[in-house]
């Protein structure tokens, strides 16, 4: 409950950052962004306690699903009470599909893929002391699934896992 909390004023504190400004629009600029930035500081000082604490108990993931609705919620009291917009039917259908978003990324168990298996790994192979013909500079790094594993020499000569040298 108390990351709830504090989510909340941390978004109380955002919304205002970002938007209160358009309250005032005869003021210069860069107070706007002055006053914003002042207001965002106060934000943090809600937010990172509000996800040190919920991450005791919430994923990552979860917290910032819990944020997007605490900021929905916020935004809907902000745009009515403070800068007097009306809230329009299709806004709440628009709110509606963020939260079915949601329940679509979140509500669902993953399909779980099995892991393929190969019969040769996939090897980067090293040319030393040779470039090869798709190459534009020594010491290039060709990936390829049938490229022989390769191990150098102290002379930096190459060879593959059979002793041949490349």
């Amino acid at each position: 409950m108390m990351t709830v909390l504090l989510l909340t004023i941390s978004n109380i504190f955002m919304t205002f950052a970002w938007y209160g400004h358009l309250k005032y629009k005869s003021s210069p600029l860069w107070i706007a962004i002055l006053a914003s930035w002042g207001i965002a500081f106060l934000e943090y000082c809600f937010q990172v306690p509000a996800n040190r604490i919920g991450h005791r108990h919430f994923t990552a993931t979860q917290l910032k699903v819990m944020q997007e609705v605490i900021t929905l919620i916020v935004f809907c009291g902000f745009a009515v009470l403070w800068l007097g917009e009306e809230l329009r039917w299709n806004y709440f259908a628009g709110f509606a599909c963020i939260l079915a978003a949601v329940v679509f990324v979140f509500g669902f168990e993953p399909e779980k893929k099995p892991v393929p298996q190969s019969s040769s790994p996939v090897t980067a192979q090293f040319q030393v002391g040779s470039e090869p013909a798709n190459a534009s500079k020594r010491g290039a790094v060709i990936l390829s699934p049938t490229a022989p594993q390769v191990e150098t020499g102290e002379q930096g000569a190459g060879t593959n896992l059979s002793g041949d040298p490349l």
